[in-house]
């Protein structure tokens, strides 16, 4: 099972020294990977690029893995993606998992690349398509619906594959995982319901021929606090600013309180089948938010 927190805009925009320090003690204290969000333009133009900030992290510790979850695939030529990942790869073997989901909380991100919000879903079929293609090395002709070309490869193809967890809550991003994904990345979902959709994401894989994925992880926003009020407070105030929507929408998915809480809240997903949590802590400080993170791994894999 593996364990991540958020690597936080303030600390992916910090000094040299300061993201340094972040990732070695992420490291030391056990931790095992950060995952960070891509967006190209959200909610007024907000974001950071999950690949360049991938690239960025991988390179401040040998041990440090990244999770970008989830990138916006479908706004990007997956040809492109494909040297991006191999590059990542090449310099940072093994180190990088790779969260893909089809956006929409801000419909006007999609329109400005291009993009018709109603096909983002096709468009990230075809990508995670000729994705999956190009990485092994191979040449690939490819004739679809957005993505027409000849001849293309990518190499060096990456030593260890890149893991590719598929987001999403719709049936389409459980068909998805099951055809493309090496495991779902849930978000937004009830203990009973993620043992529900991996039981469907198998029964997708058997009826297509294919090993069902099996690498399932789960992305949670959680409040951090002795005082459950102040947590909860804590918690609805960050998730409100970051989604323009009430918390009343994300109370039942979300947890906050002490570590010892939140990873027996937690203990359910491990429980239907999660082997990797993605946990975004909103505590009184950076240092806070991982310090719990890790207690709850330690809780978790106890």
């Amino acid at each position: 099972m593996l364990v991540g927190t958020l690597a936080t805009p303030k600390i992916l925009s910090s000094p040299f020294a300061v993201r340094a320090q972040y990732a070695q003690a992420i490291v030391d204290l056990g931790i095992d990977h950060v995952f960070i969000a891509d967006h190209v333009s959200f909610h007024n133009g907000t974001g950071m690029d999950g690949l360049i900030n991938a690239a960025t992290l991988t390179a401040l510790h040998p041990d440090l893995k990244v999770c970008v979850g989830v990138y916006l695939l479908a706004l990007r030529h997956p040809i492109t993606v494909a040297r991006q990942l191999a590059t990542i790869a090449e310099s940072a073997p093994g180190q990088l998992i790779l969260g893909v989901g089809v956006g929409g909380e801000d419909r006007n991100e999609i329109r400005m690349c291009g993009v018709d919000p109603a096909t983002r879903g096709k468009r990230t079929d075809e990508c995670l398509q000729v994705l999956n293609g190009l990485l092994t090395g191979e040449t690939m002709d490819f004739k679809g619906r957005f993505f027409e070309f000849e001849k293309a490869s990518i190499k060096p193809a990456p030593a260890q594959p890149i893991p590719v967890l598929i987001g999403g809550r719709a049936d389409a991003a459980i068909r998805r995982t099951a055809i493309y994904g090496d495991g779902w990345l849930g978000l937004w979902s009830s203990p009973s319901r993620y043992a529900a959709v991996l039981d469907q994401i198998n029964e997708h894989a058997h009826t297509i021929g294919r090993q069902p994925p099996a690498q399932h992880g789960l992305q949670v926003w959680v409040g951090i606090d002795d005082n459950r009020e102040r947590a909860k407070a804590r918690l609805a105030k960050g998730m409100e600013n970051f989604y323009h929507v009430p918390f009343a929408r994300f109370e039942k998915y979300n947890p906050w309180g002490t570590a010892e809480e939140v990873a027996e809240w937690l203990s359910a997903y491990r429980d239907a089948g999660c082997q990797l949590f993605n946990i975004m802590p909103l505590a009184d400080s950076d240092q806070a938010g991982i310090e719990a993170v890790a207690r709850i791994r330690e809780l978790l894999m106890a």
